[in-house]
């Protein structure tokens, strides 16, 4: 009975401390929004990527079997901070399934420069992204992600 009842409770203990992880994991993919695609002009962003993605960190972002490190990804955010300014993204709706979140953004902004071909003219873009993300050990593994930068294109050069 003793045995029964020490793994009833080790299997509770487990549980609970399960669902707290699960829910700092969380709080590190509200992170990748708040504090690093939404403060790529900080003077901090390669130690905010730091303290949210891996160091094997891997976007994948098509199929050409290229995926880009965290090292690439902090170089291409100061170049948006740099281009946009004003780049701020946010979570329209969060779907988690074990240690796997999928995310479904929202970023607006206005080029400060010629942005995919369009000259800068002082309008704003809003767009959406849908991003999954696998987190493991408080950190950020892996995302694969979708952005509809041809609606920013259009948006941009609409008259």
């Amino acid at each position: 009975m003793r045995k029964i009842m020490a793994t009833a409770a080790a299997a509770a203990l487990a549980a609970t401390l399960g669902t707290q992880a699960l829910a700092d994991d969380r709080a590190v993919v509200q992170s990748f929004y708040t504090a690093i695609l939404s403060g790529t002009t900080k003077a901090d962003l390669a130690e905010r990527v730091a303290g949210t993605l891996a160091p094997s960190w891997a976007s994948v972002g098509d199929y050409s079997g290229t995926a880009k490190t965290r090292e690439q990804f902090v170089k291409q955010l100061q170049g948006f901070g740099k281009l946009v300014p004003d780049l701020a993204w946010s979570i329209e709706e969060i779907v988690q399934a074990g240690n796997r979140y999928v995310v479904r953004g929202r970023a607006t902004g206005t080029p400060a420069g010629e942005f995919f071909g369009a000259p800068p003219s002082g309008k704003r873009f809003e767009i959406m992204s849908i991003d999954m993300h696998t987190v493991e050990g408080g950190k950020i593994t892996r995302s694969y992600h979708v952005e509809d930068w041809a609606g920013a294109l259009r948006q941009l050069k609409a008259n």
